[in-house]
């Protein structure tokens, strides 16, 4: 009986690992979700109590405002000029010569203030502004300044994560308006020094405006708000889970791909959910 035990278990063990191979992504992968819904969470309740907004997290978000937008801003004016032409110009253009220009502003709502600047917004923070979270979190848990902080009374989810939150949610929306502007008005630019365009600014901003109801508006403020909120979530929650061994070269991959599946989990979702 013991050498049937012995021989029955090398037969299990293939077993074991493939069950480990299979539930093991799936178990980080929730655990990864959940840690997402409780700083979520957190963020939500601790962000609408004014106490909690003392001057060293009022700096912290201002900061964090500074970096976000101010240094996103280059990188979505340069993105949404070629958006416009790539994307604004070509409708333009084509429904034009199809003699159905009446249809660009349902089309560019379609395209460009549903999908389009919420997916490329988010991506923008993402490299931008997730990647400097990313690094700062990962230093801060390598340092041991987690421990200080703590030691001190000091709350590392008050000073750490709810300020770049509340901070890249506000960026989303600044930065999802400028880029919806600015698209436009290079798509509108590049449709005029073509020839294409033949009605004024305020004519085809009326047909935008015409095309999408109110509920469009919302949508493409919820996703930018909550992409930019996620952003940060993931790139926090990526720093502060490092060990000490864990490099900024493995940390940065691990949390792009973590928010670029976030991004469009929200943007998809959210389309499917109000269509």
């Amino acid at each position: 009986m013991a050498k049937a035990r012995v021989t029955a278990q090398p037969r299990l063990l293939p077993v074991w690992l493939l069950l480990e191979t299979l539930g093991g992504p799936t178990r980080r992968g929730f655990q990864l979700i959940l840690a997402i819904a409780a700083l979520a969470l957190g963020v939500l309740l601790e962000g609408l109590r004014p106490s909690v907004w003392r001057r060293t997290l009022r700096t912290e978000l201002r900061r964090s405002l500074h970096q976000a937008i101010a240094g996103g801003f280059g990188t979505v004016v340069i993105t949404a000029s070629l958006v416009g032409f790539g994307v604004v110009y070509q409708a333009i253009r084509w429904l034009s010569f199809a003699g159905q220009e009446d249809y660009t502003g349902g089309l560019l709502v379609i395209v460009l203030v549903r999908e389009v600047t919420p997916v490329l917004v988010g991506l923008i923070l993402l490299g931008r502004s997730g990647s400097v979270t990313v690094v700062e979190c990962g230093a801060a848990k390598a340092s041991g300044q987690l421990d200080v902080l703590e030691a001190q009374g000091i709350d590392p989810f008050a000073l750490l994560v709810l300020p770049r939150a509340v901070a890249m949610a506000a960026a989303g929306f600044t930065l999802g308006v400028i880029f919806l502007a600015v698209s436009l008005a290079s798509g509108y630019l590049t449709g005029v020094f073509f020839s294409l365009v033949q009605a004024s600014p305020m004519e085809q901003l009326d047909n935008l405006l015409g095309a999408a109801a109110i509920p469009e508006f919302v949508l493409f403020a919820v996703k930018l708000v909550l992409i930019g909120a996620l952003v940060a979530l993931v790139s926090s929650i990526t720093g502060l889970s490092s060990t000490p061994a864990e490099s900024p070269s493995h940390l940065l991959p691990r949390a792009f791909v973590r928010g670029l599946l976030g991004i469009l989990a929200i943007s998809a979702g959210l389309s499917v959910a109000v269509v």
